[in-house]
């Protein structure tokens, strides 16, 4: 089965501990997807492409589990924690097979 990934980029983040309780909240629901933390900030540096402040990337083991946490009522209703107060690209990406 082909992997998937959802990779984030933060545009801002105006309330750093909204964030903090969306990511408590939610790290067991994405893990009980099959989700699996790659990245989570770090250090980086932008070679090509608009500026972002952070990134985020989770291994999943399929396209599929990864579309359903997304959508996933317990995902939305912890997503709802910071979804006023950051700003980000969000996507999901099928791996190589």
């Amino acid at each position: 089965m082909t992997k998937a990934y959802w990779c984030a980029t933060y545009i801002s983040i105006e309330n750093l501990e909204k964030l903090k309780k969306y990511a408590e909240v939610v790290t067991p629901v994405i893990k009980s997807f099959g989700g699996q933390a790659l990245v989570r900030g770090g250090k980086f540096q932008i070679l090509e492409g608009k500026n972002f402040i952070r990134t985020v990337i989770w291994e999943f083991p399929s396209y599929q589990k990864a579309i359903e946490c997304h959508e996933s009522k317990k995902y939305q209703e912890g997503w709802s924690i910071a979804r006023e107060s950051v700003k980000r690209n969000l996507l999901i990406v099928e791996g190589v097979s």
